[in-house]
């Protein structure tokens, strides 16, 4: 502070013999920040108090995130419900990844708990808001044990997304029907793409939209007969064709990828080409099982061949109908990292994976085994059926012909 009228700066006095303005000007300059430097200390005090000290009384559960799960558990409705699977399956899981795929428990939280709040957060879904809330713990316990539970899952999806045989020797019980047989005797599944609607930063909004103008992320998966998904690829944009998110699983994954052995073959939409291994539909054609159910039966024999094709195919639609009606977080992912959230719906396949290679009662499934037609929240897949660029292949072509004419006659029978 200036004092003009004795001519000192902050009490020192200056005479033009002994000091100069300099020499003034630089202490204080020292004394202000100095100054500033203790109102900083100062703010951070009282941060401090008010955030560590200051704090409201320690929360008391009236009961404990361990103790609803085993309550949870003990409730039929309640346990599928919550936890989107019925004790048995519960069980059966957590002794799996605790004694395969390192899920333990710690002084915090046991592993059952953990698994309880995974499945109750991606089944309900649940934010880690309500989380905190249901299970009375920190934020940070929630996302770590969050992250930890799917980090087990993403090591078991390696073990069982995947062909049960990859030589598919066997003719699935479905296609050895009179409608089929034997001309679809080689079929080995159904390959198509879903659209998992994202959270991505405004940089990439564009790529992601989709062509219902959602941010998504399209997402291809392979599956048999069984209703169990064979492969999975998560990650590409929502704007991607598919055909191109189809020839990046073949070429840079080569390995996982469950490709068809020599005369076997996947049931494909009109969105990909006609090529060996790979049977589309008569393109410019009613196509959809649920448009002839809706409108007029097929006539001539191409139209009953994509009837036939539809209706086969129609497998991975019930397959994404019970992935999302069961893990209700995929209608619309957290504003989790783009990887996060790849791993979370890899995650959720390999729980319906696992879920129906247990072989015990689940009512989703159920629904699809005792009628199959049936598709859970009659949900279609999104992606585009707009006809791609790559010519199809000739030898695959007189194939389809075969299979029409065959199926034609079948129906003549």
């Amino acid at each position: 502070m200036f004092q003009d009228d004795d001519n000192s700066v902050d009490g020192i006095s200056s005479d033009d013999g002994s000091s100069s303005d300099d020499e003034a000007l630089m202490l204080f300059m020292h004394q202000k920040r100095k100054r500033r430097m203790m109102q900083m200390a100062c703010m951070i005090g009282m941060y401090h108090l008010d955030s560590y000290c200051n704090k409201g009384p320690r929360r008391v559960p009236i009961e404990s995130g361990h103790d609803w799960v085993l309550t949870t558990l003990h409730n039929e409705t309640a346990c599928y419900n919550m936890f989107r699977m019925h004790r048995p399956v519960f069980e059966k899981l957590h002794s799996v990844l605790v004694d395969s795929y390192g899920l333990k428990s710690t002084k915090r939280m046991s592993s059952v708990e953990s698994l309880g709040l995974f499945l109750w957060i991606v089944g309900s879904p649940q934010s880690v808001r309500q989380a905190e809330n249901r299970f009375v713990r920190s934020l940070e316990t929630i996302v770590r044990k969050f992250d930890k539970v799917l980090a087990c899952l993403i090591k078991l999806a390696k073990d069982i997304i995947r062909p049960i045989d990859r030589q598919f020797r066997t003719v699935h019980l479905k296609l050895r029907s009179r409608k089929y047989a034997p001309f679809m005797d080689n079929c080995i599944g159904a390959i198509d793409g879903t659209h998992i609607q994202v959270v991505v930063p405004v940089a990439t909004a564009a790529q992601h939209r989709n062509r219902h103008k959602e941010k998504s992320q399209n997402v291809m998966c392979v599956c048999d007969f069984d209703m169990r998904f064979t492969f999975v690829l998560a990650g590409w944009p929502g704007s991607v064709h598919d055909m191109r998110v189809f020839n990046d699983a073949r070429s840079r994954f080569g390995d996982k990828f469950p490709k068809p052995p020599p005369n076997k073959f996947y049931l494909v939409d009109s969105g990909y080409p006609n090529r060996p291994g790979y049977l589309s539909p008569y393109k410019g054609l009613t196509y959809h099982f649920q448009e002839y159910r809706d409108g007029t039966m097929p006539r001539g024999k191409k139209e009953h061949f994509n009837f036939t094709h539809s209706s086969l195919r129609n497998v991975i639609e019930r397959c994404f109908g019970v992935l999302k009606n069961k893990w209700r977080i995929l209608f619309h992912l957290p504003s989790y990292p783009q990887q996060k959230q790849s791993k979370i719906i890899v995650a959720c396949i390999a729980l319906h994976n696992f879920i129906r290679q247990s072989q015990l009662a689940d009512i989703d499934f159920d629904l699809c085994d005792q009628d199959e037609n049936y598709v859970p929240l009659s949900m279609p897949t999104t992606t585009t059926n707009d006809s791609t660029n790559e010519m199809d292949s000739a030898a695959m072509n007189q194939f389809r012909a075969w299979v029409a004419d065959g199926l034609w006659s079948l129906k003549q029978q």
